[in-house]
């Protein structure tokens, strides 16, 4: 017969124990609802994180730059290298054609000992002068030979290096890949910090944005600074031409820019070739230490790895392609963030 018990009661120690965990975590819920939430970072602090973002992708972008131009001057290279390569084997095939034709001729007409030939000849005068032909026959076959050799070593070299450039052309490629990767980061990380503001706060940079370049003509329009003249004075009129393109990292125009593809195709309206990236620019012409020596289309260079370059406007102002989200604009060269290096005058 089943044994009917009742059910042990909890002690009341435990009931307590029990009854104060709830309570701590009725508690603790509460506090974390009541909590306030993180606080947003406000709209200058975002323009600030923002701007050395653009900042370190215009860095990245100037060596995008070298590697995309290292690149195209090396696949040049290798294509000349490889045609010189191609009409090198034909030359080489032409002269072993050549030289196997002299060995089958005089394989005809030498194959016999000389005395046994001067022997059996019925007209030794015509021995003679098939003789004097082998002679002269086996002087060619010695030069031949030596084309033959030099050609070979020269093809020999010319394959080298172009391997050599292949291999150079493979890095410079996966740097090119890196670059490019490292500069998409920057930029979507400052993009996502620009989604986290309001359109209020949106609209506001904006107009923060206008009223600088606004700022930035009027003072170079009342103080035009050492004019322009010459090829320097045709590539800032080339410049001025584009104000309000928009900034894209690798752009040399027309339709957009970043800062140095807007100074080499500006000189280049100007029938002055210039280097592509903003440190190749900074080595040529003449360095310009005082910002009161420089005139207008003198290139102006920023920071101290000169990853950003413009055109001086007088007045101590700048018209360059500045940064991503911005457009070709004249700015103060006392607020671009980069300490001013030098000018060069082109």
């Amino acid at each position: 017969m089943a044994s009917h018990r009742r059910p042990k009661q909890p002690s009341r120690t435990r009931v307590t124990v029990l009854t104060t965990a709830a309570a701590a975590a009725v508690a603790l819920s509460a506090n974390a609802a009541n909590a306030a939430p993180s606080e947003k970072p406000s709209k200058d602090e975002v323009k600030a994180k923002v701007d050395a973002l653009y900042q370190d992708a215009e860095q990245a972008t100037e060596k995008l730059d070298g590697a995309k131009e290292k690149q195209d001057k090396l696949e040049k290279q290798i294509s000349a290298l490889q045609d010189n390569v191609a009409r090198g084997q034909e030359d080489l095939n032409q002269l072993r054609d050549g030289l196997g034709s002299m060995a089958s001729a005089q394989y005809r007409t030498g194959g016999i000992d000389p005395s046994v030939a001067l022997f059996l000849s019925s007209n030794p005068d015509d021995y003679l002068d098939k003789a004097s032909a082998m002679d002269q026959l086996s002087s060619q076959q010695v030069e031949a030979l030596k084309k033959v050799q030099g050609k070979q070593r020269e093809l020999a070299q010319q394959r080298q290096e172009a391997s050599e450039k292949l291999k150079d052309l493979s890095d410079t490629r996966a740097e090119l890949k890196k670059k490019k990767q490292e500069v998409q980061g920057k930029l979507a990380s400052a993009q996502k910090l620009l989604n986290s503001l309001t359109a209020k706060e949106k609209a506001a940079l904006d107009e923060q944005q206008s009223r600088a370049s606004r700022a930035s003509e009027r003072t170079v329009l009342g103080s035009p600074g050492k004019a322009a003249s010459g090829r320097a004075g045709a590539a800032f009129a080339a410049g001025q031409s584009k104000i309000g393109t928009p900034y894209v990292y690798g752009a040399t125009g027309p339709g957009s820019f970043d800062c140095s593809g807007f100074t080499s195709w500006s000189y280049a309206q100007a029938g002055v070739s210039i280097p592509r990236t903003s440190e190749s620019q900074a080595t040529i012409g003449t360095r310009i230490y005082s910002q009161s020596d420089l005139q207008v289309g003198d290139l102006v260079f920023f920071f101290g790895d000169l990853h950003h370059v413009g055109l001086y406007a007088g007045g101590g102002q700048v018209l360059h392609a500045p940064r991503t989200g911005t457009v070709v604009r004249y700015e103060s060269m006392s607020t671009i963030g980069g300490a001013f290096q030098f000018g060069v005058r082109v």
